[in-house]
């Protein structure tokens, strides 16, 4: 399928955002990339277009039954000028997972990452040059048939939008503070806890919010059948530094198999550190940590890469994690990670694109 390209003139195009003004998710690039899927047509009229609002109709099944999916990754400019995406292909097999779980249409996963790529190459000019900053990527399909009736739609609307954001730590690592909720329940086995559906993100909403009387940034799920196992943050997987071991929730299908997880995972096995992907329950958590037995805790995910954790609290009770502060090893990962991304280290393990 060819995509057809209608730039913005260039007197037409919107100002750029000073780098250390950069906030995440507030600006986008002057053009996105869009298709149309119908039944018994497929996927068509591929094109990068204007930045613009697009017109629903108000039965559009997307907004009553939540037919949605997305993803999220980013660009880096490097030292040398070369733009690198982080392992985009990991992002869209993904896509095409949360597309068969919520019954939408499959992507040609080469088609989209050719077209992600020419849609960063027009738009390069906004991948930002500060060190921390980076361009996000945001591919997203929905439901578009106008009719009321719990069904799959017959037809879809993918796009990608670009985004210019700031740096996630504009004053350094700084721990988060993390409630821990046995009230409310992100995913339940055979949900769809472990797809990018918008849907997970609403629900874990009124938990965030009860997270902030607490003092706390954010929450981190307990499983639904015991409400004892840690399971991730709505925003981010947990990994656990316990007993000199990183300590995650093994991939069961209530939580999001993250590329950044992933990543992780392959840097502290290189590191020479053993992994265990096992339940862990809060009790041993808190334990842990009152003991010192849990000296780190830190989350992954695209938008922090990797985020110390300073403090849990349960219950009633608050417990710091080590010194409250960044672990030695949270510290190290997130300079590797980053310096993979940045080219100031070597991507031995082949996860960046260069457009």
């Amino acid at each position: 399928m060819e995509i057809t390209v209608k730039q913005v003139p260039e007197a037409q195009r919107k100002p750029h955002i000073p780098d250390d003004q950069l906030v995440f998710g507030r600006q986008f690039t002057d053009h996105m990339f869009v298709m149309e899927y119908d039944a018994g047509k497929g996927w068509h009229s591929a094109r990068i277009e204007p930045y613009g609002p697009f017109s629903l109709e108000p039965s559009a099944l997307v907004l009553h039954y939540a037919q949605e999916i997305f993803e999220g990754m980013k660009a880096f400019r490097r030292e040398d000028g070369r733009i690198a995406i982080f392992r985009p292909k990991d992002n869209f097999a993904r896509f095409n997972h949360s597309a068969e779980r919520l019954c939408m249409p499959q992507m040609d996963e080469a088609f989209m990452l050719d077209a992600l790529k020419q849609l960063v190459r027009l738009d390069q000019s906004w991948v930002p040059q500060t060190l921390g900053t980076s361009l996000y990527i945001r591919p997203t399909m929905i439901a578009t048939e106008a009719v009321l009736g719990v069904r799959p739609s017959s037809s879809y609307l993918c796009y990608i939008i670009l985004s210019p954001v700031g740096a996630y730590y504009k004053a350094g690592l700084k721990p988060v503070n993390i409630w821990i909720t046995d009230k409310y329940v992100r995913a339940a086995p055979g949900g769809t806890g472990d797809t990018k559906a918008g849907a997970n993100y609403a629900i874990s909403l009124y938990g965030g919010e009860e997270a902030h009387k607490y003092g706390c940034e954010q929450v981190l799920w307990l499983d639904a059948v015991h409400r004892r196992y840690v399971e991730e943050v709505g925003s981010m997987n947990m990994m656990f530094v316990y007993d000199g071991k990183v300590v995650t929730s093994p991939l069961h299908g209530t939580i999001l198999n993250g590329v950044t997880r992933r990543s992780i995972l392959t840097l502290v096995k290189d590191m020479g550190i053993e992994v265990e992907e096992r339940a862990l329950s809060v009790d041993e958590i808190m334990e842990g940590a009152a003991s010192g037995r849990l000296s780190e805790a830190f989350g992954t995910g695209t938008a922090c890469v990797v985020s110390p954790v300073g403090k849990l609290t349960f219950n009633e009770t608050a417990i710091p994690i080590g010194k409250g502060g960044m672990g030695e090893l949270t510290a190290k990962l997130y300079d590797t990670l980053t310096g993979i991304q940045y080219g100031r280290l070597e991507d031995k393990y082949g996860w960046i694109e260069f457009i």
